[in-house]
């Protein structure tokens, strides 16, 4: 047990009940029967008195593997980076859309 308590520490090693349902496909209900089957280690959290389970990354990567196969593990692991690159680029577009803005208004007031 204590080989693998760093394990609950390093950043990204854990992940959130909603966010294993989001990002992996999950259902509650799965994940509640993996926890009861001994396949997924948890430790309950609070926030504002609301329970979530904190799950290590890498068992609910082997569940789903399990499940599904290594291909949609693949699959699945491919469209959660691509909707993060797509959420950079967005955010990078509103950036650069501000700042074209502060350039226009900062010419502007130049050539008064």
């Amino acid at each position: 047990m204590t080989e693998h308590y760093g394990e609950w520490t390093r950043k990204g090693a854990t992940i959130s009940d909603k966010t294993a349902r989001a990002e992996f496909g999950l259902t509650q209900e799965q994940i509640v029967d993996a926890i009861n089957d001994g396949k997924l280690q948890y430790r309950v959290n609070y926030v504002y008195d609301n329970p979530w389970y904190r799950l290590l990354r890498r068992e609910v990567e082997d569940l789903v593997e399990e499940q599904g196969g290594t291909d949609h593990l693949t699959q699945v692991k491919l469209k959660a980076e691509l909707a993060k690159v797509e959420r950079e680029l967005r955010r990078h577009r509103k950036e650069i859309k501000l700042l074209e803005e502060q350039r226009s208004k900062l010419r502007a007031e130049l050539s008064e």
